[in-house]
C-alpha cells in the first residue's frame, strides 16, 4: 500500500478533472445544439466518474489504484479528444484538464 502523499499530484489532477468534466457536461446541456453534444456529454460523465473513483482509490491507498489509473488515462484521453473538437470555452477547459489528468494517471500507473 502506497502513501497518500505519493499520489497527491494525481489525486489533485483527478479531482480538477472531475470538476471540469461536470461543468462541461452541464454547460453542454444548455447548448442550443444539445443533440450534437451527446457524445461530449456522455464522455464528460464517464470521465468524471472514473476520475472520482481513481482519486478515491488512491486516497485509500488501494493496491488497485494503479490499474484504475491506467483506465482513467484512457477515458481522459477520449474525453480530451472529443472536447477538443468543440469551440466552447468549457470544452476547451475540459480538454486541457483531461490531458493533464491522463498524464498524471499514466505516471501513477507506470
Amino acid at each position: 500500500m502506497s502513501s497518500y502523499n505519493q499520489y497527491q499530484s494525481c489525486i489533485e489532477a483527478c479531482l480538477k478533472c472531475v470538476s471540469a468534466c461536470n461543468n462541461c457536461a452541464a454547460s453542454c446541456l444548455r447548448e442550443d445544439h444539445v443533440q450534437k453534444m451527446a457524445r461530449c456529454i456522455r464522455l464528460d460523465m464517464e470521465c468524471a466518474a472514473i476520475c472520482y473513483s481513481a482519486a478515491q482509490m488512491m486516497s485509500l491507498g488501494s493496491d488497485k489504484a494503479k490499474s484504475l489509473c491506467a483506465i482513467c488515462a484512457e477515458i481522459c484521453d477520449a474525453c480530451s479528444v472529443e472536447c477538443g473538437e468543440h469551440n466552447d470555452d468549457h470544452c476547451r477547459k475540459c480538454a486541457e484538464m483531461c490531458r493533464k489528468c491522463a498524464e498524471e494517471c499514466r505516471k501513477m500507473a507506470a
